[in-house]
């Protein structure tokens, strides 16, 4: 999640919960604009040499002489169009552990290989970035507003000033439609999409998304918590907005929902409960989220967390709220969540 400081808004909160809010996200999460246009885009490729353009979800085609070379992109856009096989030659975002190794959102990247713009949120060198001369800056948007995830807000005009931005939504919709439009993109930048590699991973996918479906419908009655942990707090969140929640509920799976009035400080997304108050809501599967930002159930020290039923059961799973939108890094959210499923026992 973003560190944006808006009014309630704490960094760990924002970077926590099941959502994601871009820099004024925040205070644009009150209004009714969804964003859903349904437009899928047109993407045009005539050779290595000939024209490009591609029309992202903000409605903005974008147009170059030549299919960009040289990319630069969010951390986990990277990730997905390295599984289309199209490298990009920086990114931005979390790329680097602590501990000097990939993170979670750099997928099969080669991270010694890539210039990496910045690590954490409102790090971007924009003397980096002009040096790899872009051809093109790719994002997502976590808003309606058109806010580019991770490009600091401050810096944004320089950042627009060298290479036109795309831009792919994950906002409140499901997780096939962005997985489409990272496919559309791949594709419009030379990607091999019938390359077996590629196929094969689309139908390990919906074969995922079958086993999750059947687990769900034998299972109605399995309740499901998405949450994240921080130092001070716990977020549990809410179905909507979420593009991977979204799809799991559509698939038929039982999610904890806070009311929209306890997810208002969350701007929509998830409720902050106290640890004392942590066992507010019953689940027989807790989801947690993996990104580095969030504290892992493994270092979850609180007597609190221990004692509720599904931690002492080991129904504990991770979850990726930013996932990687390549069919190939999505397979494994459908499976994990299917097995766990299938595997639960009733103890809420």
């Amino acid at each position: 999640m973003s560190h944006a400081r808006a009014t309630h808004f704490t960094r760990r909160g924002l970077l926590a919960a099941g959502g994601a809010l871009g820099l004024g996200a925040a205070l644009a999460a009150c209004g009714d604009d969804k964003g859903k246009d349904g437009d899928s885009g047109t993407a045009g490729k005539a050779g290595k040499s000939g024209p490009w353009s591609f029309k992202d979800d903000r409605g903005t085609t974008v147009k170059r002489d030549k299919v960009p070379a040289n990319i630069v992109a969010f951390t986990g856009v990277g990730a997905a169009l390295y599984d289309y096989g199209i490298q990009v030659k920086g990114v931005f975002g979390p790329t680097k552990t602590t501990g000097g190794k990939a993170d979670v959102q750099a997928g099969d990247m080669d991270i010694s290989k890539l210039t990496i713009l910045g690590n954490a949120w409102g790090q971007f060198s924009i003397e980096k970035y002009a040096s790899l001369a872009p051809d093109v800056l790719i994002t997502t948007m976590f808003d309606s507003a058109g806010t580019l995830w991770y490009v600091p807000e401050e810096s944004k005009k320089k950042i627009a000033q060298l290479a036109p931005s795309v831009a792919v939504s994950v906002y409140d919709r499901q997780l096939t439609q962005p997985l489409q439009r990272m496919w559309d993109l791949a594709e419009s930048l030379g990607a091999d999409m019938k390359a077996a590699k590629v196929t094969d991973a689309k139908k390990r996918f919906e074969d995922a998304a079958a086993r999750l479906r059947a687990a769900a419908k034998a299972k109605p009655d399995i309740k499901v918590m998405a949450g994240s942990a921080s130092d001070q707090l716990f977020y549990v969140s809410g179905t909507n907005l979420s593009i991977d929640l979204e799809y799991f509920k559509a698939l038929g799976v039982n999610f904890v929902e806070p009311p929209e009035s306890a997810k208002k400080q969350g701007g929509g997304w998830y409720e902050s409960l106290s640890w004392e108050n942590v066992d507010k809501y019953k689940a027989d599967i807790i989801m947690m989220d993996d990104r580095s930002s969030a504290i892992q159930p493994a270092d979850i020290t609180k007597a609190t967390w221990k004692k509720l039923p599904a931690v002492k059961a080991g129904q504990v799973i991770p979850r990726s709220p930013e996932p990687i939108l390549s069919y190939d890094k999505c397979v494994p959210l459908l499976t994990n969540l299917a097995e766990a499923l299938e595997k639960a026992k009733k103890v809420s």
